[in-house]
């Protein structure tokens, strides 16, 4: 992401998707969702209401998404 080519880079791949990075920070900001409330990037377990991803069941809330009739669920 920024250019760099380190000795010690790494490269993820998903799917057909593949990128190479210096740091975690670099990976976690392309690769991470980010909450449909504060913009945070959200690292492990979540809230994910229908197709939003929240940080936290307080950032469903303030989103108005807190309540779905499908539920809410953990992300995994």
């Amino acid at each position: 992401m920024c250019g760099n080519d380190y000795a010690r880079s790494f490269t993820i791949t998903r799917d057909d998707r593949s990128r190479t990075y210096d740091s975690l920070e670099c990976a976690i900001t392309d690769w991470a969702p980010a909450c449909g409330n504060c913009g945070c990037r959200v690292l492990g377990h979540g809230v994910e209401v229908e197709d939003a991803v929240f940080c936290c069941q307080h950032c469903a809330d303030a989103a108005g998404r807190g309540r779905s009739p499908h539920g809410i669920r953990p992300r995994s």
